[in-house]
């Protein structure tokens, strides 16, 4: 093919390798580029990463151990293993859990231990650690032993419950908390003005992006903890501003924050924090807190029928017998809500939380049960008395079956009180004490009455 008539060939213009650096920084996320160089940049984590704190005189003296970092998104997690890397002067590698699998992580090892026999150290991060089954928890344990790698391991899940045994025992569990509004907003006014890396100077006409301090800490609001999602907010915004010249408005905001949502994970710890929570506020009879639970779980996107049997359950376990229309209502409700479905039917859970908080408490009668168990677990399988048995044939009355029960309608007052209702080996025993409020105060009176002319009956000659 004559070449002059060929397709056309385009040759790659040269490009200064620092100039190829500026622009590969231009196109990373502000977040990725405002990540904390040094402890100073960080915010949050006082408690753990306070000046002069035990974790960080060892990471700054270069004494880095393997430990396991737990904590919700956006914290620092990442950051706080670039971190350890930098000041041990170790590699840094990282895997992701999500997307790796057992090849990778041998390779990676591998690397490392070729690292080490050359005198350097690595710093292994690996994310959503908690993902990884039994046997791929098990391949980091030799190379933690021989000190090949320094291990970091990230999880917003609880390590005792999602990570083995074994690498726990390795590793030092460091728990990182949320990142408050006021500690969010000095990051987003850090980036706001770097000129390096953050948005300093990138306004129109090269002024710097604006912003009020309600706005900014309306951001900080939205993030909910995560430092990332402030800074990939502030970016979106400052983008959106940037034919405004360069302010983000109240206006820039509804746009930007339209669609946010809350931290829940409805199948892992903040679940069962919550669910807790709103379980310990109605049995502490705060009905405020317990309505604001709920409304959390159900914005987070918790199933209502899932939290209708947890409200059915709070009436039986908490509320029991001091105010037995508890449990009318609870089933009342979850069919209401059953009907209804969101968002109507939300609104009978919501006036069953209040009920439930507000009215008269008591565990009795779950304390009575658990006893009751207890007994059937102590005592194994006890006969039942002869006087209690049915004798619907001849030949189980010729047995003995029926013998000297006192049919309790007969007897003086309604109830026979020198029989008893347990097996003979065990004797008399009282599981259920009723408590002095609500309904069970009627009850208790009148128990409390029968259990002691029992007790006087039996004492009589010729009693049992």
């Amino acid at each position: 093919m004559n070449r002059r008539f060929g397709p056309p060939r385009f040759r790659t213009p040269y490009r200064h390798p620092d100039l190829l650096d500026v622009n590969r920084d231009a196109m990373r996320p502000l977040a990725e580029r405002m990540r904390p160089v040094t402890f100073d940049e960080m915010v949050g984590q006082r408690r753990l990463l306070a000046e002069g704190s035990a974790l960080r005189r060892a990471v700054e003296g270069g004494h880095v151990h393997s430990m396991v970092l737990w904590g919700p998104p956006g914290c620092g997690k990442t950051t706080l293993a670039l971190l350890l890397a930098r000041y041990a002067d170790a590699e840094f590698r990282a895997i992701s859990a999500v997307l790796s699998g057992l090849p990778e992580v041998r390779q990676v090892l591998a690397e490392a231990a070729h690292r080490f026999a050359e005198g350097r150290r690595t710093v292994l991060f690996v994310d959503e650690v908690h993902r990884f089954n039994k046997t791929q928890q098990d391949a980091f344990l030799p190379h933690i032993e021989r000190g090949t790698i320094v291990f970091v391991g990230a999880t917003t899940e609880n390590p005792s419950f999602e990570l083995n045994s074994a690498l726990l025992s390795r590793c030092r569990v460091h728990v990182l908390e949320a990142v408050a509004p006021d500690d969010i907003i000095v990051t987003l006014r850090h980036a706001l003005a770097d000129e390096s890396r953050g948005l300093g100077g990138q306004g129109e006409g090269g002024s710097k992006v604006s912003i009020s301090d309600e706005c900014l800490a309306e951001i900080a609001r939205a993030a909910d903890g995560d430092v990332r999602r402030a800074l990939t907010l502030l970016e979106i915004a400052a983008e959106l501003a940037a034919d405004e010249g360069g302010e983000i408005t109240e206006q820039t905001l509804l746009q930007v924050l339209a669609d946010r949502t809350r931290r829940f994970d409805k199948g892992g710890e903040q679940f069962y924090d919550q669910i807790s929570a709103l379980h310990k506020s109605v049995r502490s009879s705060n009905p405020d807190a317990a309505l604001y639970w709920l409304a959390r779980m159900l914005d987070g996107g918790c199933d209502p029928i899932y939290l209708a049997r947890r409200l059915t359950r709070m009436a039986v376990e908490d509320i029991g017998l001091a105010d037995p229309r508890a449990l009318q209502m609870a089933t009342d409700a979850w069919d209401a809500y059953d009907r209804l479905g969101s968002p109507e039917g939300e609104l009978a859970l919501a006036q069953l939380v209040i009920y439930l908080a507000s009215t008269a408490k008591s565990n009795a009668a779950y304390a009575a049960y658990k006893a009751a168990r207890r007994d059937v677990a102590e005592y194994g399988t006890q006969e039942v008395p002869m006087h209690l048995r049915n004798a619907p044939t001849k030949l189980m009355k010729s047995l003995g079956y029926a013998k000297g029960y006192q049919y309790d309608h007969d007897a003086e007052g309604g109830v026979a009180l020198d029989q008893t209702g347990f097996p003979n080996a065990m004797g008399e025993r009282v599981y259920y004490q009723p408590v002095e409020r609500g309904m069970e105060i009627k009850l208790k009176a009148k128990l409390d009455r029968l259990r002691q002319v029992r007790t006087d009956a039996r004492r009589k000659p010729g009693g049992e």
